[in-house]
């Protein structure tokens, strides 16, 4: 059976300082992009996006999900649907601990494909 991708799109896109705050929804679209590579290895790829990213539409290969409050709380729920086996790709220490007590690994955002 392989495995969930849950995606933190606010902190994995944060983690590069690269002017992704100009345009947001730019950066999540690339990120997302970037993501789709990786469709063959997990069963399911899920983008969890919030605020100005909130209206990037998924593709056949990263579902999105829009946050209609906390994206933490968005992943959460995420990895509660997905059920184990899930991998969850993000920096941010408390939803770490909230994600590994459902089961989840955590890798963080480096680990992902350069968008």
């Amino acid at each position: 059976m392989q495995e969930t991708l849950v995606v933190d799109a606010a902190n994995t896109i944060g983690s590069v300082p690269d002017g992704w705050w100009r345009d947001r929804a730019g950066a999540v679209t690339r990120l997302r992009d970037a993501l789709a590579a990786l469709a063959d290895e997990y069963a399911a790829i899920v983008l969890v996006v919030e605020g100005a990213a909130r209206d990037v539409p998924g593709t056949p290969a990263v579902r999105v999900v829009s946050a209609p409050a906390s994206g933490d709380d968005a992943v959460v729920a995420a990895v509660a649907a997905a059920g184990p086996p899930c991998t969850v790709v993000t920096s941010d220490r408390e939803l770490r601990a909230r994600v590994t007590a459902l089961g989840a690994a955590v890798r963080g955002p480096r680990t992902l494909p350069r968008w």
